[in-house]
């Protein structure tokens, strides 16, 4: 069983920077990988960026590639998210996520075992 928590959301303004972190309170991450998806209201889950179990492949949605880093740091059982040149339209929840595999990522929600309760990310205009 595996127990994630979000954490570090807040309000931005546009162009900054804000990095939130996904810790699991419960279980350990290693042999999972993780996800970051945002829910924003009125649309469905987006698929952000995945980290493989080893950190060795990351993936990024179009929409966040290249304002977007993911990293993992196992020893401390937590991923993190580090996001730049922020912009009003990425405002939303921003939930982790972890899939059990070896060196596989997903960005499909569907796909996920576990996820965190989630973290809001608010960049005003």
């Amino acid at each position: 069983q595996l127990q994630l928590v979000e954490s570090g959301g807040g309000l931005v303004q546009s162009g900054g920077s804000l990095n939130v972190s996904c810790a699991a309170s419960k279980g350990t991450l290693d042999y999972y990988a993780i996800g970051w998806f945002r829910q924003a209201p009125g649309k469905e889950r987006e698929g952000l960026s995945c980290i493989s179990d080893t950190g060795f492949s990351t993936i990024y949605a179009d929409s966040v590639k290249g304002r977007f880093t993911m990293s993992r740091d196992n020893a401390k059982n937590t991923v993190y998210l580090q996001m730049s040149s922020l912009k009003p339209e990425d405002t939303a929840v921003y939930y982790c996520a972890a899939i059990l595999g070896y060196n596989y990522c997903s960005g499909i929600p569907g796909e996920y075992d576990y996820w965190g309760q989630g973290t809001q990310v608010t960049v005003s205009s």
